[in-house]
């Protein structure tokens, strides 16, 4: 039978009882810092709460301005909260996929990606949305920003033809991610119905020069890739995880030539970026550029800082931002590398300028110079 503690130090002092007593002597300190540690953790936890509830303050009112991708509604200047009205619209059309490829998609707003809302941390949002008549479905839209059973989805149901409205608090703040969540969901989704709304912080964001709008998904088509017509959705390849096509803003090259994201030497850009889905994770990355600042998974504190590339789920977001320093043609792309350069996840920020050869230079060309010994 084992000693217990009353035994071991009743015998003559020896290792045992210097060890038992270091134990006390140490343990109870760290004891006790452990119990106000997680004392002052629940009482955080409790003012993150009541910070939460929803704002007593909401005055006036005013209409959401919305956009399409790569663009983004300008940051909000006021310093109080307001019911925003949200005015969105469910459109089932024919979009452009890839070079003499369509497809049928399903939009909020008439394009894929829907259109991005942005909101300030306290607003009261009022979201009407309509679902055209010429719809041959019900649909709903379930707001990741919501906080509330089904984000929203419930209150939202909407026949052809029809428009429902609901009211909810803009609590949390960050970047969220919004979609169609009619069964079967994820044939809303794959269908093109995503998109993103940022809930600024109180306080705003730290200003920069350009804010663009870029949004990961999935295509599963019944045809092979460019195969030309009318594409339609592939439940089987969906099921599977086979996307025929992974795009940026809704078919590839949405963001290249003269759909080019543009910036300037000297500005300071930021990227809101989601991820779709509906099934992969995204290997965000720019390639040329380091990510000076990360808000991970569309938070909006605690940014990772000189990241390369940033990892976002299916159904999440992340906020990058750099410094635009040198000229040149930067790459977007989603590091799976085959999906960028075999399934279409290829986009182009274009930065022009004065070139800054104390941060990249050619010095001899591999093409023209000496031949290597």
């Amino acid at each position: 039978m084992s000693p217990d503690i009353n035994s071991l130090t009743s015998r003559r002092p020896g290792w045992r009882t210097a060890l038992v007593g270091a134990v006390l002597i140490i343990g109870i300190p760290l004891v006790i810092q452990a119990c106000n540690e997680a004392s002052a953790r629940e009482e955080e936890g409790r003012r993150i709460i009541q910070l939460r509830h929803p704002s007593d303050d909401v005055s006036g009112q005013e209409v959401a301005v919305l956009t399409h991708a790569p663009n983004v509604p300008p940051p909000i200047t006021r310093t109080h909260p307001t019911k925003v009205i949200v005015n969105l619209e469910v459109i089932e059309k024919t979009l452009r996929l890839a070079d003499s490829v369509q497809y049928a998609a399903w939009t909020f707003g008439g394009e894929v990606p829907g259109s991005f809302i942005r909101v300030r941390e306290g607003d009261l949002v009022e979201l009407h949305l309509k679902n055209d008549a010429s719809s041959t479905m019900p649909h709903n839209i379930d707001l990741h920003a919501v906080t509330g059973p089904g984000g929203g989805a419930k209150a939202s149901l909407t026949l052809p033809g029809h428009e429902s409205v609901f009211t909810f608090s803009a609590m949390n703040p960050g970047l969220f991610m919004y979609h169609c969540a009619m069964s079967p969901v994820p044939m809303h989704i794959a269908n093109g119905m995503y998109g993103l709304i940022l809930v600024e912080p109180k306080g705003g964001l730290p200003s920069v020069d350009k804010e663009f709008y870029v949004m990961q998904s999935e295509f599963y088509t019944k045809g092979k890739y460019g195969e030309h017509g009318v594409q339609t959705l592939d439940m089987e390849k969906g099921i599977d995880e086979r996307p025929t096509y992974v795009v940026f803003n809704g078919g590839v090259g949405a963001i290249t030539g003269g759909g080019a994201l543009k910036a300037k030497v000297g500005d300071r850009v930021r990227m809101f970026v989601g991820n779709a889905g509906p099934n992969l994770t995204s290997s965000f990355h720019v390639i040329g550029q380091i990510f000076e600042n990360v808000y991970g998974e569309g938070g909006s504190t605690n940014a990772e800082h000189n990241v390369q590339t940033t990892l976002i789920p299916a159904g999440g977001s992340a906020v990058v931002e750099f410094g635009a320093t040198v000229p040149g043609d930067f790459v977007l792309v989603d590091h799976a590398i085959f999906r960028a350069f075999n399934k279409g996840t290829l986009g182009i920020l274009t930065i022009s300028g004065p070139e800054n050869k104390k941060i990249i230079a050619e010095v001899q060309s591999g093409l023209t110079g000496t031949p290597a010994k």
